[in-house]
């Protein structure tokens, strides 16, 4: 298998290092329910923990940090410390991070045109599964 003329078989065929696929590797550090959701809160500019947080109003405030901390690390999100008293600080998405946003973006577009479609599989799962 191919994809963007990339060779993809030697993650499927057991000869692959899989710790270190580029592919998990990626995904399984931004695909948690808050990752995205901080990038696609980011894309709209720069913004300030508070903001942040009313933003995503279930998160607590823990995750938000680690989920910041996180993002920083791989490279998507810059903390900027402002010489106020007292300090503030703002997050914005780096280079790398505004990248991201385009493949975000049509994922985000898809899961919106086919939840309806992905909810009725589910109900009919475990329907089945109820019967069985």
């Amino acid at each position: 298998m191919q994809i963007k003329g990339k060779d993809m078989s030697v993650f499927f065929d057991g000869g692959g290092d899989l710790g270190a696929c580029p592919v998990r590797n990626v995904i399984d550090k931004i695909s948690g329910k808050w990752s995205t959701l901080m990038l696609l809160a980011l894309a709209a500019g720069p913004a300030r923990f508070g903001q942040l947080r009313r933003m995503l109003p279930d998160i607590s405030q823990r995750m938000l940090t680690q989920t910041l901390r996180d993002l920083q690390r791989d490279g998507y999100v810059h903390r900027e410390v402002h010489p106020t008293t007292p300090p503030s600080v703002t997050y914005s998405l780096t280079p790398l991070g505004q990248s991201f946003l385009e493949p975000l973006e049509h994922l985000v577009g898809w899961a919106i045109d086919n939840q309806a479609t992905i909810q009725q599989a589910r109900a009919d799962y475990e329907q089945i599964a109820e019967a069985g």
